[in-house]
Order: C-alpha cells, then sequence, then structure tokens
C-alpha cells in the first residue's frame, strides 16, 4: 500500500504539467487567426476547356456539310482542331468497306455500329488516317488508333416525320435500320430508336469516345418543329440512364437557328441567341434565343440548306472549346 501511495504522489505532478503545458499552449493559440478558406476550392467536376496535353486522333465521318465546317476557307473546323491539338482524319462520299462512307443518315448510323458488317466498318474507321476534303491539320499523327469518332447527319435528316410522342419500337422491329432519310419510316420514334441501340455498342468500348453531331435544321418549316424535339431529346434525354462518360452530343442544329442579323454575320460570344457552348465556367445549352415565328428553321441558308460560312464559324468557335471539356471530363482528368 505504501508504495502504491508513493507512485501515486509521483504521477499526480506529471500530469498537472502535462495540463498545464497544454492549456498554455492552447493559450497562445487562441491568439492565431484561423486560416483562411480557399474562396474557389477546386472539384473534381470542375470542366477544363484547355486543348489536351499532347495530341489525340479524331476522325470524323460527314458529308458535303461536314467538307464545309472542316474546310480553312469556309468553317476552319479543321484548323480549329488542329490548333487544340487534335489529329484529324475523316471519312466521305466512297470511303471503306462497301463504300459504307456514302451512307450517313440516322439509319445508316445503325449498320456502321450495330450491323452484321459493323466490324469492318469500325475496324476501317479506327485506323483510316486520311483525308477525304482539304483542311489543315497536325504534320504528325499520333501512333495510336484513332480515339474520338465524331459523326454527323446531313440537313435532309432534320425532315423527321411522325410525332415527337409517338412510342419507340424495339430494335429488331426498327423498320428505319439501314435506310436512308428519304424513307417513309424516317420518323422521330424510329430515329430514338436507332439511337437507343447505339449505345449497347458504345458501352463496350470505353476506350472511345463518341461525339454525335446534330444534323443542321432545313429552311423549310414543315418539319422544323420535329427536329427540334428529336435534337432536345439527343441532348437533355438519350444519355439519362447511361452511366458511363464515353459518349456525348453537340447540338450543331441548335446553333445554327440564331443568327446576328442576317445569313452572313453570326450571334458568336453573344449573350443572346441559341448556343451550345462552353461560357462562363459550364456548358450552356441555349434553346429560347430566337423569338421570330419560326425559331427552328436554318438562319444561315446559302445557295441551299448547306450552312453558309458565317453559321459554320458560329459552330466551329462554340465546338472548340466544348470538345475540349467533353474530352477532359471522359478522361477524368
Amino acid at each position: 500500500m505504501a508504495d502504491r501511495k508513493f507512485c501515486m504522489r509521483r504521477i499526480i505532478p506529471i500530469i498537472l504539467i502535462g495540463l498545464l503545458m497544454a492549456a498554455a499552449a492552447c493559450g497562445t493559440k487562441s491568439t492565431d487567426k484561423p486560416p483562411t478558406p480557399d474562396p474557389n476550392p477546386p472539384s473534381p467536376d470542375t470542366l477544363n476547356p484547355n486543348p489536351p496535353a499532347q495530341p489525340v486522333r479524331l476522325i470524323f465521318i460527314h458529308h458535303s456539310t461536314g467538307e464545309n465546317w472542316l474546310s480553312d476557307d469556309n468553317g476552319g473546323l479543321g484548323m480549329a482542331l488542329r490548333n487544340n491539338s487534335y489529329y484529324v482524319s475523316d471519312t466521305n462520299y466512297g470511303w471503306g468497306p462497301d463504300s459504307i462512307g456514302d451512307r450517313t443518315d440516322i439509319g445508316n448510323w445503325w449498320e456502321w455500329f450495330r450491323g452484321p458488317q459493323s466490324a469492318t466498318y469500325l475496324n476501317a474507321l479506327y485506323k483510316e488516317g486520311g483525308q477525304h476534303c482539304s483542311y489543315s491539320r497536325l504534320s504528325t499523327a499520333p501512333s495510336e488508333a484513332n480515339e474520338i469518332v465524331m459523326f454527323k447527319s446531313c440537313f435532309p435528316n432534320s425532315a423527321l416525320q411522325g410525332n415527337p410522342n409517338d412510342p419507340v419500337p424495339p430494335i429488331d422491329d426498327n423498320p428505319l435500320r439501314g435506310e436512308g432519310s428519304g424513307s417513309e419510316y424516317h420518323t422521330v420514334a424510329n430515329a430514338k430508336g436507332i439511337y437507343i441501340d447505339l449505345l449497347e455498342y458504345f458501352r463496350t468500348r470505353q476506350d472511345r469516345l463518341f461525339l454525335v453531331i446534330t444534323a443542321p435544321p432545313l429552311s423549310d418549316a414543315t418539319y422544323a418543329a420535329n427536329a427540334r424535339a428529336f435534337n432536345q431529346w439527343l441532348v437533355n434525354d438519350w444519355l439519362k440512364n447511361y452511366i458511363y462518360k464515353n459518349v456525348a452530343v453537340f447540338d450543331f442544329y441548335n446553333i445554327l437557328t440564331t443568327n446576328g442579323g442576317g445569313p452572313n454575320t453570326n450571334d458568336l460570344n453573344q449573350e443572346t441567341g441559341n448556343h451550345h457552348r462552353f461560357w462562363q465556367n459550364t456548358i450552356q445549352h441555349k434553346t429560347d434565343g430566337d423569338d421570330d415565328g419560326n425559331p427552328n428553321i436554318l438562319e444561315y441558308p446559302s445557295e441551299d440548306d448547306h450552312p453558309s460560312r458565317a453559321g459554320n464559324l458560329k459552330a466551329t468557335s462554340e465546338f472548340a472549346a466544348w470538345l475540349n471539356a467533353t474530352y477532359h471530363l471522359w478522361k477524368d482528368d
């Protein structure tokens, strides 16, 4: 017992000294200012509009509207992609096995990505490194295969028939598979079915980024409301239940539905008008900027429904930063 009391007499002073030292330390800290929180803390979801750190191979499936968009003398998309570190190749009329390059309507995308010859077509597509129209590009190709696949239908595809609220058919019963835009089966519901089915392939290729470029609008207002409804569905609803980041939609259609006063004057960098762009540190898809009697038609007509240079230049400027942000989201960087 005496030994225990002796131990307690030695321990208690040690505890008291420790408490006094802790109190002194706390008192010293209480006079310091607390650290100032970062007003803009980094976020894993912050968008990055800057070009990739290393060149990336991109392939663009298109026809004449895409050719004009790429051209240095028209839309300048080729130069913009070059300046943002993308090595661009393309397909055009007559390209590929079975001349699949001739067929770029909505119903034809089933052939490219889901049909019985799709493996043959895609194997050639991923390896393609040539130019099938004129545009500037990087001088040296990265050694990898094409990582980014852009594909776009031309303006006749905006003549979608039917009703936007018609039920989507099962893919095995979809009569639009392999059909062109002139088909009686070229309807909103059937087009939705084609795109829904494409996701079955896209989900298997997380090593590729697939970019849907919506078809440009028509000057004829007959089916304009259907085109608007379909493209709104593509941007807002198509990917709602798709859990991956390797598919995105750029609304080329919407960009071309407002101008800056005429077909040869665009509304680039204006707060008004319709846009799809990286704007104020986020992606803006603005569709309420046209208050005239025909808000869903082409505002950049040329001799026909190929968009004018002014419209293509607007699309190029809005696409470049959007592409960079989309690429970095896919790469999680």
